[in-house]
C-alpha cells in the first residue's frame, strides 16, 4: 500500500477518533495534514532530507515521522499499529442491521461542535458506503456548542450546495439539531425549517426539570409539524470525558406516544458514552408503534463509525428493519421529513 503524506495523516486521525483518544491527538495529526496539503509536495521532500520538516506549523515529532516514512514509500509504523487495533469490530453484533442502512441522520461540523469541516464529514460518510448524510449543526441558543444563527445557517446552506454539486450520487442533507425550548417551543424560525430537508429535536438544558414540565415540553416539541426525530430523549451519560448524568425524568409512554402519533421517529443516539435511550425505553417505544433512526451523533469524521453501536443494540432489541427509517431511500425519507 502506497500512501501520500496526507492521506497517511487523515487516515491516523479518523482511526484515532473511532477509538475514542482525545482531541488533543487527533488535532494534531489533522493539523498536521492541513499543512501537508497547503505545502507543494516539492518542499515536503526536500525538507524530509533536510530534517527541517518539524519547522513547518503543526508538524511535530509524531507527525513528521509519518511524513517521512510515507516519503520513503513505506506504511508508517503508527498507522500499522492503529490499523492493528481497529481490525476488530467497535462491538459484536449490529452488522446485518448496519447493511441495510443508508445513511446518517445526526452529524456535526466545525461550524458548531464538531471537530472537522464539512467537506471532511461528507469524504467520511461516502468512503463508509452512504448514500446521504444529514447535518445537523446545532441552533442559535445552544452557545456552548457555537450554534449557528439563522444567517449563519443560510450560509452554511449554500455551502451544502456547492458540494452537492460536486460529489455525484450522494447527497449531504440540509439538517439541524434544534433546541427544545422549555417550553417545548423550537430554536429556529418556522422559514428556516421550510428550508431544511430534515430536524432532529433535542433537550439539552435543564435536564433535571420535573416530570410534568418536562413531558409537556416534549410532547409540544413532537407535536410541532416541523419535528421529525426526537434526538438522545434523555439526556443520560453512562461513560466518557464528561462523567455519568442522569436521564431526565418524563412520561415515556406519553411522549412515544405523541411520537407514533406525529409519525416522529425516536432516535437510537449510538454514541457510546450516550446509549441512549436506555433498552427499556426502546422497548416501549416499539411497543407504541414509534418508528426510529440509528444516528452515529458524529461530531469527527471518526465517529461516523459509532452507528454501528446503535446497529447492535437495534439487533438485540428485535428492532423491526421496516422502522428504522434510515434503512429507506432517499426519496422516501426526504418525503415523509415534508409531507406538506
Amino acid at each position: 500500500m502506497t500512501l501520500a503524506p496526507y492521506d497517511a495523516l487523515r487516515r491516523i486521525a479518523y482511526l484515532l477518533e473511532r477509538s475514542r483518544a482525545g482531541t488533543y491527538r487527533v488535532q494534531a495529526f489533522r493539523g498536521a495534514a492541513a499543512t501537508v496539503l497547503a505545502t507543494d509536495p516539492a518542499e515536503l521532500e526536500s525538507r524530509a532530507s533536510a530534517g527541517t520538516l518539524t519547522d513547518l506549523p503543526g508538524i511535530g515529532s509524531a507527525t513528521e515521522a509519518v511524513i517521512r516514512e510515507t516519503l520513503e514509500g513505506d506504511v508508517p509504523e503508527y498507522l500499522k499499529s492503529l490499523e492493528d487495533k481497529a481490525a476488530g469490530p467497535l462491538v459484536e453484533g449490529g452488522l446485518d442491521v448496519r447493511a441495510t442502512l443508508r445513511g446518517d441522520l445526526h452529524s456535526h461540523s466545525d461550524w458548531s461542535d464538531g471537530g472537522s469541516s464539512i467537506q471532511e464529514m461528507v469524504v467520511s460518510a461516502m468512503e463508509l458506503g452512504h448514500d446521504y448524510l444529514v447535518l445537523t449543526d446545532h441552533s442559535p441558543r445552544l452557545k456552548i456548542a457555537n450554534g449557528l444563527s439563522t444567517e449563519r445557517l443560510s450560509t452554511q446552506l449554500g455551502v451544502i450546495d456547492d458540494i452537492n454539486s460536486a460529489v455525484g450520487d450522494f447527497r449531504l442533507l440540509k439538517g439541524i439539531e434544534v433546541d427544545i425550548l422549555d417550553d417545548g417551543s423550537l430554536d429556529q424560525s418556522a422559514e428556516m425549517f421550510s428550508r431544511l430537508d430534515l430536524r432532529v429535536a433535542s433537550v439539552h438544558s435543564k435536564l433535571a426539570m420535573s416530570a410534568e414540565p418536562m413531558t409537556r415540553r416534549m410532547i409540544a416539541a413532537v407535536k410541532n409539524p416541523h419535528t421529525n426525530v426526537l434526538g438522545h430523549c434523555t439526556g443520560r451519560l453512562v461513560e466518557g470525558s464528561r462523567g455519568t448524568r442522569a436521564q431526565s425524568s418524563f412520561d415515556a409512554a406519553a411522549v412515544f406516544q405523541a411520537c407514533a402519533a406525529h409519525g416522529v421517529a425516536v432516535e437510537i443516539n449510538a454514541r457510546p458514552e450516550r446509549c441512549d435511550p436506555p433498552d427499556e425505553l426502546v422497548a416501549m417505544a416499539l411497543d407504541a408503534g414509534c418508528l426510529f433512526s440509528i444516528d452515529s451523533d458524529a461530531h469527527a469524521p471518526g465517529q461516523l463509525d459509532f452507528q454501528i453501536y446503535g446497529c447492535a443494540r437495534a439487533e438485540r432489541l428485535d428492532v423491526p428493519l421496516e422502522r428504522i427509517v434510515n434503512t429507506w431511500e432517499m426519496e422516501r425519507l426526504l418525503a415523509w421529513a415534508n409531507p406538506g
